[in-house]
């Protein structure tokens, strides 16, 4: 399938691959933009249909680029946040399953990312799940904590946003972080294996069914829960 510079995108049987290969695979970007157009690809494939993402080596996502972000202006700033924010309604909302095969480290926004999919598998042997603000003094947007919120028991959701713990796969599979865990050769294998019987399920009404289901988090994610249907799917 589609392949450029910073991500490749193939496909398994039903089951498209979304593999992000840059360095600690923070959101940048020209990041966010390949990552939108697979979406796309992935979405113009109709049923049946699923997604896997995944990392290379030691990172499923590190999150931020915050050097850049710092790096430029007010406005700037805020329409990059923007950006992230909304990769995560639309991976929340996407109308297909979505799995996120997490080989390595998912720290900020990278975790943030994974808990929009509809499931998790983890690396056994080797990286954390973390939310890492508290422990840099930093804030966390209304619409991350919406998210995390959304997406995890209370009392897990509480400890990740308060704690800002590093979850080794057992403890995070434990809290309902992740819902399964495999060696490393295994975690995209796991992830396809998971994703495929549900392909079938791949529909525009998906997205509305999903969006009726989290309005807080979507609305505080900057997108009208209204809004996520792009025309009325027929039951």
């Amino acid at each position: 399938m589609g392949e450029n510079r910073v991500i490749d995108l193939q496909q398994h049987g039903d089951v498209f691959v979304l593999k992000l290969d840059r360095d600690e695979n923070r959101f940048r970007p020209d990041f966010l933009d390949a990552i939108t157009g697979a979406l796309d690809e992935v979405e113009a494939a109709g049923n049946p249909a699923a997604l896997v993402t995944t990392g290379a080596g030691r990172f499923y996502s590190n999150g931020l680029d915050l050097d850049w972000m710092n790096a430029q202006d007010r406005e700037g700033a805020a329409a990059y946040m923007s950006s992230v924010l909304a990769l995560f309604a639309r991976t929340l909302t996407f109308p297909a399953i979505t799995v996120a095969a997490m080989n390595g480290h998912a720290f900020g926004a990278g975790a943030q990312w994974a808990l929009a999919h509809d499931y998790r598998v983890m690396r056994s042997d080797r990286g954390y799940f973390c939310m890492p603000e508290i422990n840099m003094g930093m804030p966390l947007h209304p619409g991350m904590t919406a998210l995390i919120q959304a997406r995890l028991p209370h009392q897990s959701a509480h400890e990740v946003i308060t704690a800002g713990k590093r979850y080794p796969a057992e403890e995070a599979l434990a809290r309902g972080i992740v819902d399964a865990v495999a060696p490393e050769e295994q975690v995209v294998a796991q992830a396809v294996e998971l994703a495929a019987p549900l392909a079938e399920k791949a529909h525009p009404i998906m997205s509305k069914l999903k969006g009726d289901m989290y309005p807080t988090a979507l609305e505080r994610l900057g997108v009208d829960p209204k809004s996520v249907l792009r025309k009325d799917p027929q039951p």
